[in-house]
């Protein structure tokens, strides 16, 4: 009958985790079933206690600061606006530090320059710094004399 105290822990201990996203309580609740499954087995109070402690420290001290690393990364690729950044675009209508009219990835987008003393003409090409709602912020490639 242990095994399922065990399973009650660690439902409960789930539960838990799941109103916190800490990963803490997640990994309590897997201690918690690998100490039900010791239960099971027919091992005495102490070893259920010692997988418990055993399996909650490896779960706390190694899985959860690697798991930890893994959720901090940046996505690799990038989506929708994001992904035009960095990107090379034509002049269209000359680009301003208030206006302009650019072609990027096939379709027209309204831009202005990033640094505001420029003004590029029509024909130059811009590399995409920064989009700002529907507007594309660009800054030339090369800058003419």
């Amino acid at each position: 009958m242990a095994w399922f105290v065990w399973l009650l822990i660690a439902g409960a201990l789930g539960a838990a985790e799941f109103f916190t996203l800490t990963l803490v309580f997640g990994l309590l609740a897997g201690a918690a079933v690998v100490a039900a499954v010791v239960a099971g087995v027919g091992v005495g109070v102490l070893g259920q206690l010692v997988a418990l402690g055993v399996a909650a420290a490896a779960g706390l001290l190694v899985v959860r600061p690697i798991a930890m690393r893994h959720m901090e990364q940046q996505p690799i690729t990038r989506e929708g606006s994001d992904a035009l950044i960095g990107k090379r675009a034509e002049v269209m209508q000359e680009v301003t530090a208030s206006h302009g009219l650019i072609k990027l990835s096939g379709e027209e987008w309204s831009a202005r320059a990033f640094d505001e003393t420029l003004v590029i003409p029509v024909g130059a090409l811009v590399d995409v710094m920064e989009i700002e709602g529907a507007t594309a912020i660009v800054y030339p490639r090369e800058l003419l004399p």
